[in-house]
C-alpha cells in the first residue's frame, strides 16, 4: 500500500487535563500517514487523482486550533476520523505529541492507526 504523509504540523491549541493546561494553550505536532494508491494519480498526473494534503492540513489547523481535549488519544482519534470520513482515506496513522510536556524528555504523545471501518 502507498502512503501519503505530513510531518509535524505543529498547532496551538488547548490540551490536557490538568487546571493550568486548560487555561494556555500548547503547541501539538500531528505527523500522519495516509493509505492511498499513488498509481492513480501518477496516471492522471493531477490531484483529481489523490488525497489534497493542503485542504488536509488547512482543515486540521483550524480544527485542532479550535480544539479543547483533555487527552492526546481523543484528539488523536479525532484527526483520524477526519482524515478517514472527509479525506475518504482507507487507513490512517495518526502521531500526536505534546513537546515539552515532561521535564527532560523532548516529547511524549501517542500513535494510533485506525481504517475506515474504525469510523463507520
Amino acid at each position: 500500500m502507498d502512503k501519503i504523509f505530513l510531518r509535524e504540523l505543529k498547532v496551538e491549541t488547548i490540551i490536557g487535563f490538568w487546571e493550568w493546561e486548560r487555561r494556555l494553550k500548547q503547541v501539538v505536532s500531528i505527523d500522519l500517514e495516509i493509505g492511498t494508491d499513488a498509481r492513480i494519480a501518477a496516471a492522471c498526473d493531477g490531484i483529481a487523482g489523490t488525497l489534497n494534503y493542503e485542504q488536509l492540513a488547512k482543515r486540521l489547523l483550524e480544527f485542532v486550533g479550535e480544539s479543547k481535549y483533555q487527552m492526546v488519544e481523543t484528539l488523536a482519534t479525532a484527526v483520524g476520523r477526519i482524515v478517514v470520513a472527509e479525506f475518504g482515506a482507507p487507513w490512517v496513522k495518526v502521531s500526536v505529541a505534546k513537546p515539552g510536556a515532561i521535564p527532560k524528555a523532548r516529547e511524549v504523545g501517542v500513535v494510533i492507526e485506525r481504517t475506515a471501518a474504525d469510523y463507520a
